[in-house]
């Protein structure tokens, strides 16, 4: 991972760790969410190595890290190494029953992680869990992934090993997952940047992807990220 550092800014290797340079395009859009009081309450959920968790931490929010198991050592390890491991409380939790009381979070953040529930239904309850816990007004950051283009879906039944149960998303027929959220920003990246065997080629590719981005449709595009929002209480 050493070698990795050398082209790509260590912070968002550690927040994003795969295919950096597309997914953290988010991070302007998320970053101008992140506005609450120092001391504000966010959840990430699916936090196996942190990253997230990271970042919110870093902004100064009081931060549940969690993830259907234990987060990991490198977690913590990484929270001590950016001092900010006394913001973060670790926390086995599943996202289509979470544990928290209503109204709890200013944020709720996740990435790449319901695609892995593996059907509509579980991924319609566990973005009804995260409004339930999410405090009026509050927002919900998220980077997912699609199903971009029948060249992808091909590879993926050839090269990736958890293709068989994992449900990637499609815009606009999934656009009603994210009913009772009061508004809804999404943007659309990434075209051949994943097709890269290591992160070093997978960067290289996504600089192809920012050249190409004015001309590739959105529904040929593998990552979907942005932010929606809770009504807040009249």
């Amino acid at each position: 991972m050493g070698t990795e550092k050398r082209f790509i800014a260590g912070e968002k290797l550690d927040v994003f760790q795969w295919d950096v340079r597309n997914w953290s395009r988010a991070l302007p859009l998320w970053r101008r969410h992140l506005i609450h009081p120092p001391g504000s309450l966010a959840l990430a959920i699916g936090e196996r190595d942190g990253g997230l968790s990271l970042m919110l931490a870093e902004a100064g929010y009081r931060t549940s890290c969690t993830d259907v198991h234990p987060p990991s050592d490198r977690a913590h390890e990484l929270h001590r190494a950016h001092g900010v491991d006394a913001l973060v409380e670790y926390e086995v939790q599943d996202a289509t029953a979470l544990t928290y009381d209503a109204d709890r979070f200013d944020v709720v953040i996740f990435k790449s992680v319901i695609g892995a529930l593996g059907s509509k239904d579980r991924q319609r309850q566990a973005l009804l869990e995260m409004l339930r816990v999410l405090k009026p007004g509050g927002v919900l950051l998220f980077a997912e992934n699609l199903s971009a283009t029948m060249f992808h879906r091909w590879l993926r039944t050839r090269f990736v090993a958890w293709n068989s149960y994992w449900r990637y998303l499609s815009f606009p027929e999934d656009l009603d997952l994210f009913k009772g959220y009061e508004r809804l920003e999404i943007k659309t990246c990434g075209f051949v940047a994943n097709l890269g065997r290591t992160e070093r080629q997978r960067d290289i590719l996504a600089s192809a992807d920012a050249f190409l981005a004015p001309i590739v449709p959105s529904t040929w595009r593998y990552i979907a990220y942005g932010a929606a929002f809770k009504p807040a209480h009249d």
